[in-house]
């Protein structure tokens, strides 16, 4: 806990944010950390609440220690929070910045008071070991002479690598994109978590010598039989990338693209047009590491590039609108957009869309609004489906004058010109309803046909499971939902040897679960390997 009379005497207080007006006109993080005496009293609004459900299983997946490293942000002891919080979390420089924090949300105090400002301030304990020197490499002492491959860089793969890595495993991570970070690379923009960072703590990996192949796509450049007789384990982290589709008449014109296409061709454009002044280098293990970065040398200290701590992140050499929104191979530029989808990618999307300079905007979501405080159908201390206004919500609002968001709206086809190019989207609008004993379902209802002039459609939907060609080519058993067969907890496959994590194995989900996979994942391949394990 933290001051035990915190809560009642300090007001919830987050980290400041950069103009939306300002903030627009470039790629760059825009969260202002704040200064050492308001971090602290947010650390001191902890309360003594006797059972932490923040930690518990409605909160935290990773299981942070979160009141032990608030009492330490309260008085102040920077580096024991900083130990404290890596007992638990490989990655929170990223979990920090992108995870919605049910942590929060199962928080005591949330019951009747606004929540202790948790992901802040694990953001601010990352963000100053980062400024004060202590995130070094931390090179096993002693190696066992075990090879594990992972395939797949997301969170999941480099959780479960780092894991054993520091178990004194050789362990090599392939990666068929040209970086390294799997999602966390080319599936969140670079305002949301700068590249920069996620090359840093790449470059850390590899000096504490983890092999990363970029590049390599396995089932394709490389055979993964070689795999199964060149390492001990192997452990499948491709995560969950086949996405949902919207099979409607005029699917196939020109202009509608999935979300990750148009945020991963973003992301490249940015990178591409950043400082080279710095790449990945080489990692010691005879293979390069990711390559350059568009930040790389940038440095993780502040939130943005304004405020924060000592660190400076290296800025784009061209402006969102006029730069990357007009050479992107995907370009929102002077273009009516519509994104379908209200989740964090349709969010993501509509940031990076306004960023381009697009003429309008709108996103479509099939569910009914949400309400704007907990309902019976979310009771403390769930997770709940609130309406809350992401930054792409407020910062196309700012530009354009209205909130872009439709509810309760059902595509039913798309229209082209005679050039093949969607020019527009007929929509119905729903009603959901409820039959006794069956699940919600969404009924047109009848005269609410509309049609929306649109020039570039972003399909976020969601995604269906892993690709199969790989899982097909190891011969892997997968569940009712495609994803791969494996008990959550011990994680092998039905192949011996093989080992599951993340989003590949449980479905599309969240960064700080596929955290906490990896760390199972690699706890149950050390297990295999050793036949005993101390990994946490």
């Amino acid at each position: 806990m933290g001051k035990p009379t915190g809560f009642m005497e300090f007001e919830r207080q987050t980290v400041r944010d950069r103009s939306a007006e300002e903030r627009v006109q470039d790629f760059d993080e825009f969260h202002i950390e704040l200064d050492e005496d308001e971090r602290r009293a947010q650390g001191a609004r902890c309360m003594d609440c006797g059972v932490p459900f923040c930690q518990s299983s409605f909160g935290c997946p990773v299981d942070n220690l979160i009141p032990e490293w608030n009492d330490l942000v309260y008085h102040g002891r920077w580096e024991e929070a900083f130990e404290r919080l890596m007992k638990t979390n490989n990655f929170p420089e990223y979990t920090g910045r992108v995870c919605p924090a049910p942590c929060e949300s199962a928080c005591v105090l949330a019951i009747n008071e606004p929540a202790v400002t948790i992901k802040d301030n694990e953001c601010a304990i990352i963000d100053r070991a980062y400024d004060n020197g202590l995130m070094t490499p931390r090179i096993p002492a002693v190696r066992t002479g075990k090879r594990v491959a992972v395939i797949g860089s997301g969170p999941a793969g480099l959780a479960a690598a780092d894991q054993l890595n520091q178990a004194g495993h050789l362990v090599t991570v392939y990666e068929r994109a040209d970086r390294i970070g799997g999602l966390l690379m080319y599936g969140i923009p670079n305002m949301k978590l700068d590249k920069g960072l996620v090359q840093k703590r790449n470059d850390l990996m590899a000096a504490e010598g983890i092999t990363f192949k970029p590049g390599v796509w396995v089932g394709r450049d490389l055979d993964p039989k070689e795999l199964r007789t060149s390492f001990d384990a192997v452990i499948v982290a491709t995560g969950a990338t086949k996405p949902r589709d919207l099979p409607v008449p005029g699917r196939e014109l020109s202009g509608i693209h999935f979300a990750m296409e148009f945020l991963t061709a973003n992301t490249k454009q940015v990178l591409a047009h950043g400082s080279q002044s710095a790449g990945a280098g080489h990692n010691g293990n005879g293979d390069t590491g990711a390559g350059h970065n568009g930040n790389a040398g940038a440095g993780a200290g502040g939130r943005g590039s304004v405020g924060g701590h000592t660190g400076a992140h290296a800025k784009a050499s061209l402006t969102a609108a006029e730069g990357v929104g007009r050479e992107a191979p995907i370009s929102a530029r002077g273009r009516r957009v519509l994104v379908i989808g209200g989740g964090d990618t349709g969010n993501d999307c509509i940031g990076t869309a306004v960023r381009h300079g697009c003429s309008g905007l709108k996103n479509f979501e099939l569910l009914a609004r949400p309400a704007v405080s907990r309902t019976a159908e979310y009771p403390w201390p769930v997770y709940p489906r609130l309406f809350k206004s992401d930054y792409g919500h407020t910062e196309i609002e700012t530009k354009h004058g209205s909130d872009p968001r439709e509810f309760g709206i059902m595509t039913k086809e798309f229209l082209g010109d005679a050039q093949g190019r969607v020019r527009a989207a007929r929509t119905v609008r729903v009603k959901w309803e409820k039959p006794p004993g069956d699940r919600p379902r969404p009924v047109e209802v009848p005269g609410s046909e509309e049609e929306w002039p649109v020039d570039l459609v972003l399909l976020a939907l969601g995604f269906l499971g892993p690709e199969q060609e790989l899982v097909e080519a190891m011969r892997l058993e997968t569940d009712e939902r495609t994803n791969i067969r494996a008990e959550f907890g011990r994680h092998e496959t039905s192949v011996p040897g093989v080992f599951a994590a993340g989003d590949a194995r449980r479905g599309q989900s969240l960064v700080v679960w596929a955290i906490k996979e990896g760390r199972l994942a690699a706890r149950e391949v050390d297990r295999y390997l050793m036949g005993e394990t101390q990994l946490p």
